[in-house]
């Protein structure tokens, strides 16, 4: 029986198009690189998704590119060609098979793709930056950036074909649309940049094309989320309070929810917004749609806490990799028995794709790994 301060975890949750979850457990949207050379699903995949999205409320992927230049990451599935749609049908069924909602994550990378991976080493964004190689990146035309936004329309339809109640528009970790809304990245002077507001231009039309696409690809009601990152480092880059003149733009769009990507669920801004209340808080403030949380959330504990700071849900990343039966267990009072590390031994019993497994163990302190003899 669940413990009763646990209780809320469980409680449906109706996001802003009407669409109900079974409860407010997400599967955080976490690349594993683990896909075919040919950018398909791979078995792999498949078995790892299924082990850790029984009982969850939404199941959001790891991130899919909508073109083949938007690529930014080895092994990474794609969100574009008829080629993909049997992969991406299969995928889709695996999330939804303990009743979550399947959630498609779409983005291009922009100047975080990988010259060894972009076809052509084309590496592009909304300016000529500087890349960490020495390397710069090239300012995309105006035609250019059209097509991407009509990518992000296409993948949308190849989503609702593939049978997902939803995507999820990545806007945030540095890739292409926060790229567009950055300061620091976009130094262009026509339609796309400039002011706050005509640096929000691409992030909106994107969002527009996404429904747009929606709408006409389906009947039924279809989750549109929108996931961004409050806070940049650069001093010319975003700040918390160009991350609520982008909810309020976001506000108006009437998104099914809107997912703040944090590394800890409780920290607080670096630059705008109140320096003494969490990012977390203040940001559920401002927005219309409910809100997921994210950031170091491992036990129960915390996943309450981010509830209480306003979050609608709760997303669980490196947790549930760690302990693909989290919700089981909490849900049946056996929270004392969550995993909160786990072995080199543990691979074939956590499903872990070979690749995701050897960044696990070759990532010092990304995952709590403990030596066999010593776990419990």
């Amino acid at each position: 029986m669940t413990n009763a301060k646990f209780a809320k975890l469980f409680e449906q949750v109706e996001l802003h198009d009407g669409i109900k979850l079974q409860n407010r457990i997400v599967l955080a949207p976490m690349t594993h690189s683990s896909s075919n050379p040919d950018l398909s699903v791979s078995d792999a995949e498949l078995s790892y998704y299924e082990r850790r999205t029984d009982k969850l409320g939404l199941a959001i992927t790891a991130v899919a590119h909508v073109m083949p230049g938007g690529i930014g990451f080895q092994n990474q599935f794609a969100a574009f060609g008829e080629e993909n749609l049997p992969g991406l049908t299969k995928l889709a069924a695996s999330l939804k098979k303990g009743g979550a909602k399947a959630v498609l994550q779409i983005f291009h990378a922009g100047i975080q793709g990988p010259r060894a991976l972009v076809p052509n080493g084309d590496v592009v964004g909304p300016s000529a930056i500087e890349l960490k190689d020495g390397s710069q990146s090239r300012e995309l035309t105006n035609e250019e950036i059209e097509s991407i936004v009509t990518d992000f329309g296409s993948a949308t339809k190849l989503a609702i074909r593939a049978g997902f109640d939803g995507v999820e528009i990545h806007g945030a970790n540095g890739y292409l649309i926060q790229q567009f809304f950055s300061g620091w990245s976009n130094r262009r002077q026509d339609k796309w940049g400039g002011s706050v507001e005509a640096r929000l231009t691409f992030p909106l039309a994107v969002v527009d094309e996404v429904q747009r696409a929606a709408a006409e690809g389906t009947k039924e009601p279809f989750i549109v989320g929108y996931r961004f990152s409050p806070e940049e480092p650069q001093e010319e880059g975003l700040t918390m309070e160009h991350t609520f003149a982008l909810i309020k733009a976001l506000n108006d769009k009437n998104l099914s929810y809107l997912h703040v990507s944090l590394m800890e669920y409780a920290s607080k801004p670096r630059r705008g917004g109140d320096l003494n209340r969490t990012r977390l808080e203040q940001i559920v403030e401002a927005a219309s749609a409910p809100v997921i949380g994210v950031g170091s959330v491992h036990t129960p504990e915390q996943a309450v806490e981010a509830i209480e700071l306003g979050a609608a849900m709760v997303a669980l990343g490196r947790e549930l990799i760690v302990e693909p039966d989290w919700v089981e267990k909490v849900e049946s009072g056996r929270e004392a028995d969550i995993a909160l590390s786990l072995t080199s031994a543990d691979q074939e019993r956590l499903v872990v794709p070979d690749q995701l497994w050897g960044m696990i163990m070759g990532l010092p302190g990304w995952f709590p790994v403990v030596e066999a003899e010593t776990a419990e």
